[in-house]
């Protein structure tokens, strides 16, 4: 239990500087900064801890994004006003599945080699990794939209 314990918390502590850093990026407010590392350390940590109990990437990214969108816009929408939205994309973006994405691309690039060998084996990896990034990216993109449509809808 404790190990499990110590990987969420460091991918919370990783998420949290992350999204700190997108937060910059996106000229959030100084106290916005806080936020964002909160949103990212949030999302990561559930997404792990999901992962770690059988769930795949795409769905635990999903689950994440709708938690993090949640805390942002409907909790904090009183004192961040509309950066609350740039709040919870700043915490998600670190949720972005980078390694499969590159896998992808050094695929294609080796499908493309003047003398490439193994294109079965390489095609399959390139399509399952690409794949993984088109399925996580809308899981976190419609986790963020279908959390902010539901949030400004007054019966809710």
């Amino acid at each position: 239990m404790t190990a499990l314990l110590a990987h969420v918390l460091h991918q919370a502590a990783l998420g949290a500087l992350a999204a700190a850093g997108f937060g910059v990026l996106f000229n959030a407010a100084p106290r916005a900064l806080v936020f964002c590392a909160v949103g990212g350390a949030l999302a990561l940590a559930l997404r792990t801890a999901l992962q770690d109990n059988g769930w795949s990437l795409e769905a635990a990214s999903f689950v994440a994004a709708v938690a993090v969108t949640l805390l942002a816009a409907g909790v904090l929408r009183r004192w961040l006003g509309s950066g609350a939205t740039a709040v919870a994309v700043a915490g998600c973006i670190p949720m972005v599945p980078g390694a499969f994405f590159a896998r992808a691309l050094l695929g294609l690039f080796a499908l493309t080699a003047p003398n490439a060998t193994g294109l079965d084996q390489t095609l399959a990896v390139t399509i399952v990794a690409m794949l993984r990034v088109v399925f996580t990216l809308g899981g976190i993109g419609a986790g963020i939209a279908i959390s902010l449509t539901v949030l400004r809808r007054r019966e809710f």
